[in-house]
């Protein structure tokens, strides 16, 4: 009897030898003969689930987030029970910090996507635009619940103040793998914002 094959997590294989390929040599430089190669496969199988470089392109992109959604969870629940705003939101920050091997590949890869969807629309269009407005949303809801209850500073708007911690967190990282500063460096740099934004600790 013939193996049955699980085509879901065939993808999600090729997709991950996309990501790990990228973050090696970059996301401009990657063919999908290359991804073929990396996973282990034909070219011609990576082509009959994806077609063109562009679909797998923006399947790994829709992988990238999960799995950045993926550390934003474990690192809730290392925070323990019921953690508060702040605790939520630095969960967040911190995921997106290039302190190992995942998460550098991770910045690495998500920072090249941006860059190409600078001149390629359809990339554009896709969750790259979506999931960071999405978070922005998740850090300026938090940071209205720290409001209500009385844990922010006084002046402090949600909403930009959300935009700026998050903008804040790209450039740090993007420092980080460049080697202008070290991981530690940068989560004291977001620890003093934070404490900047909040009357209390955690």
């Amino acid at each position: 009897m013939p193996k049955r094959v699980d085509h879901a997590e065939r993808r999600t294989e090729i997709a991950e030898a996309l990501v790990r390929v990228a973050g090696r040599r970059g996301l401009h430089a990657v063919g999908m003969r290359d991804v073929a190669a990396e996973a282990g496969v034909s070219l011609r199988l990576v082509q009959y689930y994806f077609e063109t470089k562009e679909k797998l392109l923006l399947f790994g992109l829709r992988h990238l987030a999960e799995r950045f959604g993926e550390r934003v969870a474990a690192r809730l629940r290392d925070a323990g029970d019921g953690p508060g705003p702040r605790a939520r939101i630095e969960a967040l920050l911190m995921a997106a910090l290039p302190t190992d091997e995942e998460s550098r590949t991770f910045h690495h890869v998500y920072t090249s996507y941006a860059v190409l969807a600078v001149n390629d629309p359809a990339l554009a269009a896709q969750p790259f635009i979506k999931d960071p407005d999405a978070a922005e949303d998740a850090v300026a809801g938090l940071l209205g619940e720290a409001r209500e209850a009385g844990l922010l500073r006084t002046g402090v708007d949600p909403r930009p103040t959300a935009a700026g911690l998050l903008a804040m967190s790209a450039g740090l990282g993007t420092g980080i793998l460049v080697g202008q500063r070290s991981a530690e460096s940068a989560a004291a740099v977001l620890e003093h914002h934070l404490d900047g934004i909040f009357r209390s600790p955690r």
